[in-house]
């Protein structure tokens, strides 16, 4: 009786080292978000919270230029969006850039060297285009990105293509004749790797679909899809929850995720965020895809664009809040009358059922 005891140690403890295995050390931090006693909470991890501290560090301030002198445009040719800088501010952000972008291509990265006017290299088409959809960020989205803003180094850290763009994922091969939606195919990404449809960012974060999950009448008229509509939202709240490295309860109350006036602030936040997407994948990289390689496409030809993860990198803000963009006044915008109407456009008066 004694060896069969002794000889079951070692099986409990592998089974207790695997279990183990799925759980993170302890101890973890809670912050408050919402109600007491509704578990509407933020969770974090000391340890692992100092890990993406380190990795999200920003570069450091290059020194203000001096003020006034000459307009960039006295200078230089084909300046077109950054046209209101002077040339001390204009080549000082231009070396920012070339830092946050391509740091071991250099200018050459978008310009043709020994004519920097030229147009002639698609990647001088696509930063300029870039430029402007930083600004109108900065300039259109306060109630994104709020006084923060934004930078190209948000984003890039040093790559010259974003580290996580997405494009439409044709999925796992399906026989024909069946809809390959993805379901129960366990290990997409952009999903967090749960059996939830692979690509949730289509329908929601490229076009305009309806995030609805719950029905505004009794009957199922005008929610039909009920089924298949919570888990195209599911799929693209667990992208969310883990481009922020956070839980549902960092925007929601969990006992009705619909109801706005239970919500913490940060949905509203959520809210504009996922229409800003929408606009920078819509008005500013789909129109962009005549100009870019093959190399810069998907399966389906469509061109790499924007998603949560994009910015956030798993912060909860991207690079935990610091305020790049009061050090680079070249990249900030003015409101448009257009922009200032789509702020107007409160989540309360929208259809209350959509995030």
């Amino acid at each position: 009786m004694n060896i069969g005891k002794h000889a079951s140690i070692p099986a409990v403890a592998l089974v207790a080292s695997v279990v183990l295995l799925g759980c993170e050390r302890p101890p973890p931090e809670v912050e408050q978000g919402g109600y007491r006693g509704l578990a509407m909470e933020h969770v974090k991890n000391p340890r692992l919270l100092e890990a993406s501290f380190r990795e999200n560090v920003p570069p450091e301030t290059i020194p203000a230029a001096a003020p006034g002198g000459p307009m960039a445009t006295d200078i230089y040719q084909n300046v077109q969006v950054l046209d209101d800088l002077t040339m001390a501010e204009f080549t000082r952000t231009m070396v920012a850039v070339t830092m946050w972008v391509s740091p071991e291509e250099g200018c050459n990265y978008c310009h043709v060297p020994g004519d920097f006017a030229s147009d002639d290299i698609y990647t001088k088409v696509v930063s300029r285009r870039m430029f402007e959809m930083t600004r109108q960020a900065n300039g259109a989205w306060k109630d994104h990105v709020a006084d923060t803003g934004v930078t190209c180094y948000t984003c890039h850290r040093g790559n010259p293509v974003p580290e996580y763009v997405w494009t439409t994922d044709p999925g796992p091969d399906h026989p024909s004749g069946v809809v390959p939606t993805g379901q129960n195919a366990a290990g997409m990404v952009t999903a967090a790797y749960s059996s939830l449809p692979f690509d949730p960012m289509t329908p929601f974060l490229d076009n305009d679909n309806e995030i609805r999950v719950i029905g505004n009448t009794a009957l199922p008229s005008g929610n039909t899809n009920s089924i298949k509509q919570a888990e195209w939202t599911y799929g693209l709240m667990m992208h969310i929850s883990e481009a922020l490295g956070v839980n549902c309860t960092y925007c929601h109350n969990s006992r009705s995720f619909f109801a706005w006036d239970q919500s913490t602030p940060k949905r509203t936040t959520a809210w504009y965020a996922i229409r800003h997407v929408r606009e920078m994948n819509q008005d500013y990289l789909w129109p962009l895809n005549e100009v870019l390689p093959e190399s810069r496409k998907g399966p389906y030809g469509d061109p790499f664009r924007v998603s949560c993860k994009t910015c956030h990198q798993g912060a909860y803000k991207p690079l935990y809040g610091a305020k790049m963009l009061k050090d680079y006044p070249g990249l900030m915008g003015r409101q448009t009358e257009a922009a200032e109407a789509e702020q107007e456009a409160a989540p309360a008066e929208a259809d209350t059922q959509q995030l």
